[in-house]
């Protein structure tokens, strides 16, 4: 995928899915500590802990008819290549939360792309489904204090 956003749309539409009615999106830049980080969290079916393992192998999926499922493993391989880490929780008939962290230093982070028209396409076709979106930037003050 060409940037961080397209990860975040493919990740709303599994929570979709999984019968989500609601997907918080929170994307926080800390300047000071070099870090971005994606988090979505929906109200969708869960996964038991075994499901949580299977969702991050390429060559698993839920969907009816398919044979591969990239979304998280793809987006886990972006994290991973700027030296940061994804993590899955999620709890059966609760929902899921997707943590992506990205160091913002390393050359191989891809752009964050138009977070804010990504989240107004998801609210067009899913009028059904509540999305939150939360942008957040630390910025190193100039007492050297974050903000």
């Amino acid at each position: 995928m060409e940037d961080l956003s397209l990860h975040v749309m493919d990740l709303a539409e599994n929570s979709i899915r999984a019968g989500a009615s609601r997907i918080d999106i929170l994307v926080e830049e800390d300047v000071p500590n070099r870090r971005l980080t994606i988090v979505l969290k929906d109200n969708g079916r869960g996964m038991n802990a075994e499901t949580q393992v299977l969702a991050l192998d390429p060559f698993y999926t839920s969907k009816e008819g398919k044979r591969v499922g990239l979304g998280l493993p793809l987006f886990r391989q972006s994290a991973e290549e700027t030296g940061g880490e994804l993590t899955v929780e999620s709890i059966p008939g609760k929902g899921t939360v997707v943590r992506a962290e990205f160091r913002t230093d390393h050359p191989d982070l891809k752009p964050l792309g138009d977070i804010e028209e990504t989240v107004a396409l998801l609210r067009i076709f899913h009028p059904e489904v509540t999305f939150f979106l939360d942008r957040e930037k630390k910025e190193p003050s100039r007492n050297g204090r974050q903000q």
